[in-house]
């Protein structure tokens, strides 16, 4: 059988050389979480595999002969480039999202102990007064921190009247020590909570810790977000891991000093810790699955199975003997010519 190399092949070859290439490097990295600098090497054979089969099909479909068994052996072989790829591609993509979603998840997991805290705490109020009290107050804090207008000023001394109405009680106005409105800002708060609680020291302590954590991390994820995409990716994990470090120490503490009965609390762990996990990958793709999610998985799809299908659908069985083509793109109407007698 004499074989000519034909534009089909040409084209067939170009194509598959490229959509592997592209497999084996993205292969690559996705492997390497799970074999380090070995990746290179396994993503090196499976792409060489690839290649050999695609051209092995043609052959097979060229002479006629069947090819269920290399279609299998191949899907077989590219499923383990597939969820390489997948993973590969979507962490590179979905990191941000992924930080992103985390920083605003521990805010909500502050706020969410800094109310669970103070709905266990004993105060000599209603719960309704106590939160229009404790809303004061926090504005109050803010006021005699603004860099505009610092101290007990006009607006301060309206919600310390505010809060001496709801109370019935009077409030003292201290002074700042120099210039140093944080420390007058947090002693104005402690005097507002004890007019109001009947906390414990140890209670008392515990409150304003948590509080101050709350504004302080809520800032500094704030602050984060506002980084280009680059610095956000760079940063987020280790403002992650403090963050969180410092909500589950408050969070154990809380436990301690209000009970089992009152508060229970589950530490947390840094779900972005898996970023570049295959698992993690799929599983944060399945939970979120969207538009994004579904051209990624469609992408990993075609990079590593269209080129069989296309070889299946073009190479004409038996091309060769009948046509020196082998693709349905060379193939020529042929026939004897009838040529009527006269």
């Amino acid at each position: 059988m004499n074989k000519k190399t034909t534009p089909a092949d040409l084209f067939l070859g170009i194509l598959a050389l490229l959509l592997i290439s592209v497999s084996f490097y993205q292969t690559w990295l996705g492997l390497q979480q799970i074999f380090g600098p070995a990746s290179f090497v396994i993503a090196l054979v499976l792409s060489l595999l690839l290649l050999f089969l695609c051209w092995m099909l043609r052959n097979a479909k060229l002479e006629g002969k069947p090819t269920g068994s290399l279609v299998g052996i191949y899907i077989f072989i590219a499923s383990f480039c597939f969820i390489a790829n997948f993973n590969a591609l979507y962490t590179r993509f979905m990191k941000t999202d992924i930080y992103t979603d985390e920083l605003r998840d521990i805010n909500k997991n502050f706020t969410t102990l800094e109310n669970d805290v103070e709905s266990k705490l004993s105060y000599k109020y209603n719960k309704i007064t106590t939160q229009n009290i404790e809303i004061k107050k926090k504005q109050l804090m803010e006021q005699i921190k603004d860099p505009g207008n610092k101290g007990i000023g006009t607006r301060a001394q309206s919600l310390i009247r505010d809060v001496e109405k709801m109370t019935g009680q009077k409030v003292d106005l201290l002074t700042p020590v120099g210039n140093d409105y944080e420390d007058l800002s947090e002693r104005m708060g402690r005097q507002i909570d004890n007019m109001i609680s009947d906390l414990s020291p140890e209670e008392r302590a515990l409150k304003t810790d948590i509080n101050n954590a709350s504004l302080k991390w809520n800032k500094n994820i704030q602050d984060l977000l506002l980084l280009s995409k680059k610095e956000k990716d760079e940063m987020s994990q280790g403002l992650i891991d403090e963050s969180l470090a410092d909500y589950n120490k408050l969070g154990s503490r809380a436990q301690t000093v209000l009970g089992n009965e009152k508060i229970h609390f589950e530490p947390l762990e840094s779900k972005t810790q898996q970023v570049g996990k295959i698992g993690f990958a799929f599983e944060h793709a399945i939970k979120n699955f969207g538009m994004y999610q579904f051209v990624v998985l469609a992408g990993c799809i075609l990079l590593d199975f269209v080129i069989v299908i296309i070889i299946l659908l073009v190479t004409n069985p038996g091309g060769h003997n009948r046509n020196n083509g082998g693709s349905v793109f060379n193939n020529k109407r042929s026939g004897k010519t009838i040529i009527p007698n006269n």
